[in-house]
């Protein structure tokens, strides 16, 4: 039997038409400045869905995009992995949500909660289910809504000012020829520091899983309620995994990190990724970013990133690409690919 070689087909992404900048943050009442946030993050601006408007929906319109770049119609899709830290609900997953907008009853639906390398774990996923003959085409999704949980004072802009919604989604599916495909996908974890970047809304330690108050209703503190993250840790955390993660998939791959032709980095700090494409020698253009724009979009980067590299043509068919990723957990995932 030909063994079955999993490969990304096509790439889609949607971000929400509202531009924050941070001007208008600081217009909102946030005591920073312009100059602080680019010189600290490299973010410029940011997108906002609409109220109302929910991780699925954004979803929706990024699947179909990337349906249409493989070839394919959404009929066509036989499963869906979502990659979410910001669900509509604390339960159902987002991934039933976005199943019945596609108007595709009856196949399967899994959410996956790994936050910022949430699309690496999923991709991982789908590699699995394609390469073993369990599914066909499988979407995978990123997609997320920061901007209804986050603190816009003062005392939250270290959250604040990083994040923005937005959905990327690419298709799976299998080829039988060896020379394209996800090569190798390499995934960890560290939950020794889960507590350095979290948000405790709800802790079902404790019964009930949310205070009350005389009347039933539920009451969150400050501290369970917004993320709060240590910045330092995070920081340098992230710099010696992604580089560390990198270095080993070429190495596994039988590459030099210099016969990588793009490194997709989360995007999640320009100045954590400039650090580490200076410490693997790589030239800016192998790096791109779109932090600036969009600043981060958790499990939603990586697969926003791509699809704009591949419609502005700086991805193309047999390129050696690299996609790393870390966040929330302590997680992480680099997965090697022949475009």
């Amino acid at each position: 039997m030909t063994p079955i070689h999993a490969y990304i087909a096509g790439t889609g992404a949607y971000v929400p038409p509202r531009i924050v900048t941070n001007q208008d943050l600081i217009d909102a009442g946030i005591d920073t400045t312009d100059a602080w946030i680019r010189s600290r993050t490299g973010i410029e601006a940011r997108r906002f869905a609409a109220d109302g408007e929910g991780p699925s929906d954004m979803a929706v319109p990024a699947v179909r995009d990337a349906v249409e770049s493989a070839g394919l119609q959404i009929e066509d899709i036989d499963f869906i992995i979502f990659a979410t830290l910001s669900p509509e609900h604390a339960f159902p997953g987002s991934g039933c949500y976005l199943q019945a907008k596609l108007g595709l009853p009856g196949i399967p639906a899994l959410d996956v909660r790994n936050q910022c390398s949430g699309f690496l774990y999923a991709l991982g996923c789908a590699r699995g289910l394609v390469s073993s003959g369990m599914a066909r085409n499988v979407v995978v999704v990123g997609a997320e809504k920061h901007s209804a949980a986050m603190d816009f004072s003062t005392e939250g802009r270290a959250i604040s000012c990083l994040f923005g919604d937005g959905a990327g989604a690419v298709v799976v599916r299998g080829s039988e020829d060896p020379r394209r495909g996800i090569r190798s996908l390499r995934l960890g974890a560290d939950g020794r520091f889960a507590d350095a970047l979290a948000q405790k809304v709800w802790d079902t330690r404790n019964s009930p899983f949310i205070p009350t108050d005389a009347d039933g209703r539920g009451i969150v503190e400050k501290d369970m309620l917004w993320a709060r993250m240590d910045g330092k840790r995070v920081f340098r955390s992230a710099v010696e995994t992604m580089i560390g993660s990198v270095v080993s998939t070429c190495r596994e791959n039988e590459i030099e990190v210099a016969e990588l032709d793009l490194l997709v980095c989360h995007q999640a700090n320009l100045r954590i990724n400039e650090y580490v494409r200076d410490q693997l020698g790589m030239p800016p253009e192998k790096v791109p970013s779109n932090i600036e724009k969009y600043a981060n979009t958790t499990a939603a980067t990586i697969p926003i990133l791509l699809a704009e590299l591949e419609r502005d043509g700086r991805l193309k068919p047999g390129m050696n690409v690299a996609l790393v990723a870390f966040g929330s957990g302590f997680t992480w995932g680099c997965a090697f690919a022949v475009w």
